[in-house]
């Protein structure tokens, strides 16, 4: 059986790392806290010194950090995944990144006789943990054939989008209609409570109705109760549109909502609400219409 490695374990990374012990296959593991890995330890994970080790051990190696310094710093350098890539060895990187430095690891790895291929997710942590990531990959399809079956034990939806790259920018282009579909429902939940609608009834309405995709149904209700963790937090979600506004800079697409939207979340972090949720771009705007924001825990 394949040994598989996993670098990354944080909210993602460490339940998308149980799954695939949950499914049985043996996998090393690093983190660069290596205390937040102990769980999966106990769970029959073994633990890397560094990303090195993990690329020495593993035949796949999966890889979920935060952004694209971060992706850099674990795959160079004397302790990187790139020295210890070995020839057959596929490299599925899942964290959004920027599409040029995913293929430029992959020119690295190649000259090492290793694959990289991107398969950045859409969903959350909550997600995972219901079986319901879907992934979009980028790259060989040769390549994507051979480590299916560890993403299937992961989540049911692979779609390919072509070549190497493209999935990490289709993860660019969901995420940011991710960000502006919440900022849009907080504007139709304060305009239905400032019209003397109540805030509780105007959210029901709303996840009851055709606005309602599957992102809205576990975030909209935080604009009533915003959770004590989490899921993606401001300066996370404003990583992802910067590179969604450079993409749009590089390609002449004009991006205005989200633009819009990226002015919205930092005005977040001026208020001092930048360790919530994205979805806390609701509470800008309710103190801008005169209104309270979300309770909190």
């Amino acid at each position: 059986m394949a040994t598989l490695g996993f670098i990354g374990l944080g909210a993602m990374g460490s339940r998308m790392a149980r799954r695939l012990l949950a499914a049985g296959h043996p996998l090393v593991g690093y983190n660069r806290t290596a205390a937040k890995a102990e769980p999966l330890v106990a769970a029959g994970m073994k633990l890397a010194a560094s990303p090195r080790q993990v690329a020495e051990a593993a035949d796949v190696v999966f890889s979920m950090v935060s952004n694209t310094e971060a992706l850099e710093a674990i795959a160079h350098g004397s302790d990187g995944v790139l020295v210890g890539l070995r020839p057959g060895t596929t490299w599925v990187e899942m964290s959004t990144v920027s599409p040029t430095a995913t293929r430029r690891l992959a020119e690295a790895a190649a000259a090492r006789g290793a694959t990289v291929i991107d398969a950045p997710v859409s969903g959350s942590a909550i997600t995972v943990e219901q079986g319901q990531l879907s992934f979009m990959v980028g790259g060989d399809p040769a390549a994507l054939e051979r480590v299916r079956p560890y993403l299937l034990a992961i989540g049911p939806t692979i779609t390919h989008v072509g070549p190497l790259g493209l999935a990490a920018t289709m993860k660019i282009a969901t995420n940011l209609g991710i960000a502006v579909q919440m900022l849009a429902f907080s504007e139709a939940v304060l305009l239905a409570e400032k019209a003397g609608i109540a805030r509780e009834r105007a959210v029901e309405t709303l996840l009851k109705s055709v606005v309602a995709s599957p992102m809205l149904k576990y975030r909209g209700p935080f604009v009533l109760e915003m959770p004590a963790e989490a899921l993606f937090s401001v300066p996370m979600m404003q990583k992802d549109l910067e590179l969604a506004l450079e993409l749009g800079h590089q390609l002449g697409v004009p991006l205005p909502t989200t633009a819009l939207t990226q002015s919205m979340l930092t005005a977040a972090r001026a208020l001092g609400l930048g360790e919530r949720d994205f979805a806390v771009v609701f509470d800008v705007l309710a103190r801008l219409s005169g209104l309270s924001g979300s309770r909190r825990p």
